[in-house]
């Protein structure tokens, strides 16, 4: 049998959380797969500020943008751990935590084509009025993915 390499995407959502708990409950036992979880984030824009008044305000507010940021690798972080105490060897688990590059679907896609994961495990979160103006991302990467299993936890 194949290694398995598990892309698990990661929001700091209570379904997150659920696809993290069927992931352990899934993968922990196999000593042939490895889990990488990830997250793309906004990124903080680079702006000049230049000593003046209305900048600075600007500036104090990406600072604090680049705090949260800071906060959420750590909270992915913590997750990793999670798995090392629910039963991952170290050398099995991974975080990628990297700014969006097109949108958040396309980056997964791009990541499992790029880097050989033959196993998704997403989320779906229904009732969302959101997603009837942004897409659906379990949606668009079950369509965009090739040669991986795209498994979906509710």
């Amino acid at each position: 049998m194949t290694k398995q390499r598990v892309l698990l995407p990661y929001n700091f959502t209570e379904n997150d959380q659920k696809a993290v708990d069927f992931v352990i409950r899934m993968f922990a036992p196999q000593e042939d797969a490895e889990v990488t979880l990830f997250n793309a984030y906004t990124s903080a824009p680079e702006i000049e500020t230049r000593n003046n008044p209305i900048m600075e305000k600007m500036r104090q507010n990406l600072t604090y943008l680049r705090q949260k940021i800071s906060e959420q690798e750590d909270k992915i972080k913590a997750v990793r751990d999670s798995l090392f105490e629910k039963g991952f060897a170290r050398n099995r688990v991974s975080y990628l935590f990297k700014p969006i590059k097109k949108d958040i679907s396309q980056d997964i896609v791009d990541l499992v084509q790029t880097e050989g994961f033959n196993v998704i495990v997403l989320n779906r979160t229904s009732g969302s009025i959101s997603r009837f103006f942004t897409g659906n991302v379990f949606e668009k990467v079950v369509r965009g993915v090739k040669n991986a299993s795209v498994l979906i936890v509710t």
